[in-house]
């Protein structure tokens, strides 16, 4: 998958990919800016229940559940440490 600020590498029959990004805020790529791990989702009631978990034992938001493009559904969090992490489900 290719868009103008990542590059995403995987395989149609995983569910799983890694992905390059440009940090979103546009500052400097450090540990925890321009790092995430993205995990599939089964379903985009999982993407939202996974936020909602997120949120309730203090991770911070970095976007809410919502359609990025027409197929691609995620949630962006930071867990207690920084880490970056996103939840998906595609289609």
């Amino acid at each position: 998958m290719t868009m103008d600020r990542f590059q995403g590498y995987g395989s149609e029959s995983s569910p799983g990919m890694f992905a390059v990004c440009k940090p979103y805020d546009v500052n400097p790529a450090t540990v925890g800016n321009g790092a995430m791990f993205a995990l599939f989702a089964p379903s985009r009631d999982v993407v939202d229940k996974t936020y909602a978990v997120a949120m309730a034992n203090g991770g911070a938001d970095e976007g809410p559940p919502g359609l990025r493009g027409d197929t691609f559904y995620a949630a962006y969090f930071r867990d207690l440490d920084g880490n970056k992490l996103c939840v998906f489900n595609m289609g």
